[in-house]
């Protein structure tokens, strides 16, 4: 998956989920700007930071891959 799509399934699951990418950063111990700047494809997230992401959306890892159907 190439950092256009991370970003674009990140804030699709985001939504799904019904919160703000500000409420979601500071959910996660971050700055009120963090999934913002993931979103708009201004940096990744550490390994860490992905399965942090993946257990507040309650996903897995492999789901958060999965195409979208």
């Amino acid at each position: 998956m190439y950092e256009k799509e991370f970003s674009k399934r990140l804030c699709e699951l985001r939504l799904e989920k019904g919160v703000s990418a500000r409420e979601m950063s500071l959910s996660l111990g971050q700055s009120a700007s963090y999934i913002n700047r993931i979103e708009n494809g201004k940096m990744l997230p550490s390994m860490g930071g992905f399965f942090k992401i993946c257990d507040y959306l309650s996903i897995t890892p492999a789901f958060f891959f999965q195409p979208k159907e």
